[in-house]
């Protein structure tokens, strides 16, 4: 069944939460994981692909935006696309996409904005109450 993890970030913006998913995501590949960052749309998509060009300037972390090479071991894509990896899917999108129950782990990343809390205690309510196992990460405290 999937693992989720809750990051809380102690920072109230969104600059934050994208430094932390680019951390997330370079990691997860280092350790061998194929994972999809799921965005709420086009838009950001290109964004988060631009952030990850130029998240480490020393080092490359292979990606690509979604129809793409499955060969790809980080994929970024929104709406429906959900491409084939199963390891990790990072949940940077509006909503909880309707296939994230396929990967073995899940990661929802938290900033200290009003909107987002009340978004994330819907979401850990939704998984909470189908019975998945929920793991919460306080990133004050590391």
């Amino acid at each position: 069944m999937t693992r989720v993890d809750f990051y809380i970030l102690p920072q109230p913006d969104d600059d934050a939460r994208w430094q932390f998913a680019c951390r997330l995501v370079d990691k997860a590949w280092r350790l061998g994981n194929r994972l999809l960052v799921h965005t709420a749309n086009g838009t950001i998509g290109q964004k988060l692909d631009e952030l990850l060009w130029s998240y480490r300037p020393d080092s490359f972390l292979p990606h690509a935006i979604l129809p793409a090479s499955q060969l790809s071991p980080v994929h970024i894509g929104w709406g429906d696309n959900s491409g084939s990896h199963h390891d990790l899917l990072i949940n940077l999108g509006d909503s909880i996409p309707g296939f994230f129950s396929r990967f073995e782990r899940v990661a929802e990343i938290v900033c200290q904005q009003p909107e987002q809390l009340a978004t994330s205690r819907e979401r850990y309510r939704f998984y909470r109450e189908r019975g998945y196992e929920l793991q919460i990460h306080d990133m004050k405290k590391t």
